[in-house]
């Protein structure tokens, strides 16, 4: 077994919890003032969180302060915004995740999820290891511009 072998596959997490919703601890809620979101399980190496997202609910472009991980889009659709930083500047890549799909993303991804569609959407996200810091940016004439820096326990 290599090294590679012996790292936790993030998707295959998410979608082993996105298929046992009786198991998980709380049901999903939905709220139309903020979106929704609880830590489902936690380990040495992950964590597991469930979000909710009304119509037009998202996020700001973010990163997970260098932990890797994945979401699985269990209902609805969320469309990820992923921003990537070069000579050129920055540059945004859109896709949209419908029922079922999911993907993994490495230690120093930033993006922006958001709920474009006129349906209420759940995901799993897993996280390796536990988030300790998100760092929350915002697009300028120099790419990306922190905005501020949040703490696990202190924020969320």
């Amino acid at each position: 077994m290599t090294v590679t072998d012996l790292r936790l596959d993030h998707l295959a997490v998410a979608r082993q919890f996105a298929a046992a919703p009786e198991q998980w601890p709380v049901a999903p809620r939905f709220q139309r003032s903020e979106r929704w979101y609880h830590r489902l399980a936690g380990a040495d190496d992950h964590e597991v969180w469930l979000l909710t997202w009304m119509p037009g609910q998202g996020t700001e472009i973010h990163d997970h302060g260098g932990s890797a991980g994945a979401f699985h889009v269990l209902r609805g659709s969320l469309t990820e915004d992923t921003v990537a930083t070069g000579a050129g500047g920055a540059r945004v890549h859109s896709r949209e995740l419908g029922e079922g799909a999911g993907r993994r993303f490495g230690a120093h991804h930033v993006h922006r999820m958001t709920n474009r569609s006129n349906r209420p959407a759940v995901s799993v996200h897993v996280y390796g290891p536990a988030l300790t810091t998100m760092t929350k940016y915002r697009l300028g004439p120099a790419g990306l511009e922190v905005l501020t820096v949040e703490r696990a326990g202190s924020e969320w």
